[in-house]
Order: structure tokens, then sequence, then C-alpha cells
């Protein structure tokens, strides 16, 4: 997939191409199910398919205060797009004079004169320009006028008939439901970070962990969690403790990840660590011997948890 950023002009070879046009945070089945109908649109007209997206996402923008809130920060987003097949992506950057710009002007020069689309693709609630005045009826007016295809695509709904949304994602993840979370995203709700250095205290309770920020990545409930963390390719199973590490220090929000059954060296890089089952609240314990007495009880949870969930 190639990466296209802010207002360059495409190259001859993606213009004309058919795009799915969105925020897309979480990637998500209905995310999903909307994209692969630009794909299919394209393929049956021998055309590129294409993602026309925003970054830093609007909220960020609006309410630069607001706690963290992103399922997909950029570069998890950039690589779940990826793997759905696109052969494009363009990322214009977000701002308060992108946010003015007037729906004709964001269909003029963006849509038509920078991407030189053939057909968009967007969700049933898609609203776009200043005070997000243009809808998708918008899109169709203009398109008969100027030469391109709408398609809308109609709200997306799991087995049990809930619509994917990435509001309701967020709920569940915060709220300590990451099952629940899992089934709405199609697959487990992950965080990826570059492994911090710190106090070494896991590896003298002989419990030795990674230590990741979030960031910009929305925060889980505190507490701790039966997880997998990928390392050289592979998922491998683990258990999580997230929080303010509230017996030892408050050294800010951190995830810790005590990777089973693993003594190799994991600072300094990327990690991805998927949340499978949420265990238990963050705790204080009276002493450091309580705490490891907890942590040895709580992997021997995580991996029960862990072994039913590989087995359902």
């Amino acid at each position: 997939m190639e990466l296209f950023e802010n207002s360059e002009a495409l190259p001859p070879p993606f213009r004309g191409g058919v795009i799915a046009v969105g925020n897309f945070d979480g990637v998500h089945p209905g995310h999903a199910q909307l994209i692969r109908t630009a794909i299919e649109r394209a393929r049956a007209a021998a055309k590129p398919a294409g993602v026309l997206t925003f970054e830093p996402h609007p909220k960020a923008v609006f309410k630069p205060d607001a706690p963290p809130f992103r399922l997909t920060p950029w570069p998890v987003k950039c690589r779940l797009l990826a793997e759905l097949g696109l052969d494009f992506t363009v990322s214009l950057t977000f701002d308060r004079g992108f946010a003015a710009r007037t729906a004709e002007e964001f269909i003029d020069a963006t849509l038509v004169a920078q991407i030189g689309v053939s057909h968009v693709v967007v969700g049933y609630d898609f609203c776009f320009g200043r005070g997000r005045a243009g809808t998708g009826e918008t899109l169709v007016a203009a398109g008969e006028v100027k030469g391109f295809g709408v398609t809308r695509v109609s709200p997306v709904k799991g087995r049990d008939g809930e619509v994917y949304s990435s509001s309701r994602i967020r709920h569940l993840i915060a709220t300590g439901e990451p099952r629940a979370a899992a089934r709405l995203l199609g697959r487990p709700f992950e965080i990826e970070a570059t492994v911090e250095t710190g106090d070494r205290l896991g590896r003298e309770l002989g419990f030795p962990t990674a230590n990741l920020r979030l960031r910009e990545t929305l925060h889980p409930a505190f507490g701790i969690y039966a997880a997998q963390a990928m390392i050289d390719g592979i998922w491998r199973d683990s258990v999580v403790s997230l929080g303010i590490r509230p017996t030892v220090a408050d050294r800010g929000v951190l995830l810790e990840v005590h990777v089973f059954d693993f003594g190799g060296d994991l600072y300094g890089k990327a990690l991805r660590v998927r949340l499978i089952d949420y265990l238990r609240p963050e705790a204080k314990f009276p002493d450091l011997e309580a705490l490891k007495r907890q942590i040895a009880e709580d992997c021997r949870v995580a991996r029960t948890r862990l072994a039913l969930a590989a087995a359902s």
C-alpha cells in the first residue's frame, strides 16, 4: 500500500480511483465492510482502490485537553488499513484551517483536484465540511455534476444485532469489558508502544515486566488482564497490570507486561500487546510480599483464562 500525505496531488497511476472516506479509528468490521465495498468497486472497474483519512483525529483538534481516546493511533491504523488490501491511503492533516473549509471546497480541492476520484464510498452517517454541513446527499449531488459516483454503506451489525461503533467499543474497553469490545472490534484491543526502562522491581519479585506508556491510546480500565504479547511474530501468553502502581509509587499510567516463560530483553523494542480478559481491579497491598503472592495468583488465573479463550 502506498501512502500519500497532506495536499500533494496523487501521481497518475493512483488518480481516478475508488476511495473510501472516513476517520476509521479502530478499523472495526463496519469500517472494513465500507473499505471492502470500495475495493470491490475498484476491482470491477479496473481502477485503484484507496482510503482518504485524517490525522490527527478531529477530536484531538477541537478538544486538545480531552483524555486519550484513540483505538488505533496512526501507525496502528496505517498497518490495519494496509492489511485490507488497499492500493493506497491518503492521510490529510486535520487542523482548524482544514476544518474551516466548506463541503464544496473539500469536494473541489481534495476529491476532484487532488485525488481525481471516480467513485466515493462513505458511511450512512458521514458528514464533512465546515460545521459538518456536508452529507451523503451533498456528495451525490456534487457527483452528478462533477462526474463521480457515490455509494453510501448502511450500518453494519454483528451477530447479536449491535451496530459496529467506535464509541461503543471505547466504552467497553474503558469499563473493563475487553471480551465484549473484541466482538465489536473484530479482534482483541491492542496497545502498541516502545518498551521503556523501569525500576526493575518486577524482576526483583520474580516477575520481570516490559513497561509501556499508552500516550494517545485510549486508557482501558485500570487493573489486571490476561493478555498476549507479540514477540518475533508469535503471540505469547502474558499477564498485564495497567494503572499507577499504588503499592509502590505513582509513575503515571503504566502498562506492565509479564510474558510467561520468557527471559529475553525487550528494552527499546516496539511491542504489541492485546488484552484478552479482565481479571480484577488495581489494588494496594500492605507490603511487597503480599503483592508478590497476588502476582503469582494473577498469573495462575491468567493462564487459565487464556487457555479457555484459546479453546473457545
